[in-house]
Order: structure tokens, then C-alpha cells, then sequence
């Protein structure tokens, strides 16, 4: 992609697949929804924090380091310590859930700019993706010079903020229709898929450690 007016299609690739792996569920969503019950914009300040740790990896990749994240070292310590973290953190979820009308007020102890920074943090198919197609898109956006590789990080960015503001609204919005058993089966799950993927980090991890 070599001709300026190649960019905007360019752009709407980037749009397609960075909904593509926003719109999967998985930790970032679990703690979205769990902030959104207590408030309507949670899901930007968890982009905040997604942002914070997306922002820096994409600098290193486009300086080179992107091999660095496909070490199988590397792969192994950031699923070991990120599996150990989602399951605390789901610990933290479930223990806030309301138990009573009185506590539908009560929501996780993570801010949501906390929660998007740990749960981005942690997940290492984050990294794998940012190596994979995030670096192919980076070398794409390269070839419009720096505003083409600024242009692809906004959109990117926004897209995920999009999304994570949409499920927050709706949790939110949504919210005055959950009776107390519906507020605790919300938390309930959403500390479950955090718990689950913390698990799956962990084990994947440890299989990857067996097979090198």
C-alpha cells in the first residue's frame, strides 16, 4: 500500500479487524461489564487503561521488538503471572457482588482504568495478536509515513473504545431491569469468565513450558 489514496481503505481494514478481536469476549469485557452496572461511560475509562499498555507495545513494535513478544519465555511467564492475577482479580468481582437490595451500589474495587490496564497487562493472546497481525498492520500503515501509522493506532484505539462503551451502556442502561438474584448472577459470571480465562493462561502456559 504504497499510494496515499490506498489509506482510508487501508483504514477500514484496521476498523474490521480491530472489532474482530474487541468484540471477542474475555477478561476486558468481564470487567467492563462489572463496572458498566455502576457506570454508563466505564467502558472508555477501561479503554484508558487498554490504552495504556497498548500504546508503548505498539511503539516497540514499530521499533522492531515485535519477535521479542513470540519468545516462548516470554509467552510462558506472561500467561503464568497473568493467569494468577485474572484469578485474583475474579476473587475481587465475586466478593463485591450485591447480596441484598441495599448493596446494588456496590461494585468492583478496580476502577475501570485499573481494570483495562490489569486485564490487557496479563493477556498474553493480547501480545500474540499485537506480534501477529498488530505488527502486520503497523508495517501496512508504515508504508503512508508516520500520520499513516498515528491514523491506524486512533482508529484502533477508538474502535475498541467504541465497543467497550457500547457493552458499559447497556449494562448500565439495563441494570434497573436485574433483580437482586439477576445482579448477583451478573458478577457471578462475569468473576466466572475471568476465573476461566485466568485458568486457561495458566494451563496453556504449562503446556507450553512441557512441549519446549
Amino acid at each position: 500500500m504504497s499510494d496515499n489514496t490506498s489509506l482510508p481503505l487501508f483504514l477500514a481494514s484496521v476498523i474490521g479487524l480491530s472489532l474482530s478481536g474487541v468484540m471477542m469476549p474475555g477478561p476486558v469485557t468481564a470487567v467492563t461489564i462489572a463496572n458498566g452496572a455502576g457506570r454508563k461511560g466505564a467502558g472508555v475509562l477501561v479503554a484508558v487503561g487498554h490504552g495504556m499498555i497498548e500504546l508503548p507495545l505498539m511503539v516497540l513494535i514499530y521499533f522492531g521488538f515485535a519477535y521479542f513478544l513470540k519468545l516462548t519465555g516470554v509467552r510462558i511467564a506472561v500467561g503464568l503471572a497473568g493467569g494468577v492475577v485474572l484469578i485474583w482479580m475474579a476473587l475481587q468481582v465475586f466478593q463485591t457482588r450485591p447480596v441484598s437490595s441495599e448493596e446494588r451500589r456496590k461494585y468492583p474495587a478496580q476502577g475501570p482504568v485499573a481494570a483495562g490496564l490489569v486485564t490487557t497487562a496479563t493477556n498474553p493472546y493480547f501480545y500474540v495478536w499485537w506480534a501477529t497481525i498488530g505488527a502486520a498492520l503497523l508495517a501496512d500503515a508504515h508504508t503512508f509515513g508516520r500520520s499513516g501509522v498515528v491514523a491506524m493506532g486512533a482508529v484502533h484505539w477508538v474502535c475498541d473504545a467504541a465497543w467497550l462503551l457500547l457493552i458499559s451502556w447497556v449494562a448500565f442502561k439495563s441494570k434497573r431491569l436485574w433483580s437482586p438474584v439477576v445482579h448477583q448472577v451478573v458478577f457471578a459470571a462475569c468473576a466466572l469468565v475471568m476465573a476461566g480465562f485466568g485458568a486457561w493462561f495458566i494451563v496453556s502456559s504449562i503446556r507450553l513450558a512441557i512441549a519446549g
